[in-house]
C-alpha cells in the first residue's frame, strides 16, 4: 500500500529550523508497530498520523521506539498539512487524542494556535547530577517529565547534558528552563529514554512551562518563549485557564508516499 506522506518544520517561519516532523495522513488506524515501524524509519522526534472521523480528527504520535501521550510540534505539523496541502477551508480544526483528549487547532493568517490542557508542576527535592548546572529547583510535572529551573538563559545555553545520568533517571523527559533575556523564558528538552538526544523544539512541555512562568511573571498572555537548541524555535503563548494556547509557524519540506505492508487494526478514537 502506498500511504501519503510529509514533512513539516514546525514553530519556525524557515525551513531547517523549528523542529521536524513527519505527517502520515490515513483512512483507517493500521497496526500499532507498523506506525512505529514507519516512525523508527523516519528517525524524526515525531511521526503523526491522523484519521478523519466526522467533523474532527483522530491523531496519534510516535517516536522512533513508542507512542506518546501528547506532541505539540507534531500537532502543529499536522494542521499545517490538512490546512495547507489537503486545503480544508475552514480556520479551525478539532483533534482527538486517544490519550489526551479534546485538542484544537486555530488558524490566524499564517499562525498556528494550538489549544492544549495546561499542567501544574510540584516542587520536587534536588536531584543529583545537576551540581554543575546552577540549577535552583525541581519540579514534576505530566506524570514523566523532570523540570529544572536554572538561574539564566545562558546557563540553559552552555549547559552540556549527560545523557547517561539523564537516561538512568526516572523521568522520560528532562526540562530546563529559566526567565528569559532575549524572551520572556527559554528551554530544552532531552529525552534519551524516548529515542530523542535533545528535541529542537517540544509544544508539549509548554503545558506545564505557561502555567509556571505566567505565574512567575504576573502574565497570562503575550508570553514569547524559545527553545534554545542547535535548530532553535520560538513559541507565542497563552494562559487560558485550564488550557494554553501555543502559537507558531510551521513550513513544509517534503511530500511524497511511503510504500508499507499494512494491517487494518483498532478504532483509536476513544
Amino acid at each position: 500500500m502506498k500511504l501519503q506522506i510529509f514533512q513539516v518544520d514546525a514553530f519556525t517561519n524557515e525551513r531547517f529550523g523549528g523542529n521536524p516532523a513527519a505527517v502520515v495522513p490515513l483512512d483507517a488506524w493500521i497496526a500499532d508497530d507498523t506506525m512505529l515501524s514507519i516512525a523508527a524509519e523516519n528517525n524524526l522526534a515525531e511521526t503523526a498520523f491522523f484519521v478523519k472521523s466526522g467533523d474532527r480528527y483522530d491523531i496519534r504520535w510516535f517516536t522512533p521506539k513508542t507512542e506518546v501521550n501528547l506532541c505539540g510540534h507534531a500537532t502543529l505539523a499536522t494542521a499545517h498539512v490538512i490546512f495547507d496541502e489537503l486545503k480544508l477551508e475552514v480556520g479551525f480544526i478539532n483533534f482527538h487524542s486517544h490519550r489526551s483528549g479534546q485538542l484544537g487547532v486555530a488558524k490566524h493568517d499564517r499562525e498556528l494556535i494550538l489549544d492544549f490542557p495546561a499542567y501544574p508542576m510540584s516542587e520536587v527535592a534536588p536531584i543529583a547530577g545537576f551540581e554543575s548546572a546552577n540549577a535552583e529547583k525541581f519540579f514534576e510535572s505530566q506524570d514523566n517529565m523532570l523540570f529544572v529551573q536554572m538561574a539564566t538563559e545562558h546557563d540553559i545555553v552552555s549547559f552540556e547534558p549527560d545523557f547517561a545520568m539523564i537516561k538512568a533517571l526516572p523521568y522520560e523527559e528532562v526540562i530546563i528552563t529559566a526567565k528569559g533575556e532575549t524572551c520572556d523564558f527559554a528551554s530544552r528538552m532531552f529525552a534519551p529514554r524516548l529515542g530523542i538526544d535533545e528535541d529542537p523544539v517540544t509544544g508539549a512541555i509548554h503545558c506545564s512551562l505557561i502555567p509556571y512562568w505566567a505565574n512567575e511573571l504576573n502574565r497570562s498572555t503575550g508570553l514569547y518563549a524559545k527553545q534554545l537548541s542547535a535548530r532553535g524555535g520560538e513559541l507565542f503563548c497563552d494562559l487560558a485557564g485550564g488550557r494554553v494556547n501555543i502559537g507558531g509557524n510551521a513550513v513544509l519540506f517534503m511530500k511524497g508516499e511511503i510504500c508499507v505492508d499494512v494491517a487494518y487494526e483498532r478504532s483509536a478514537s476513544s
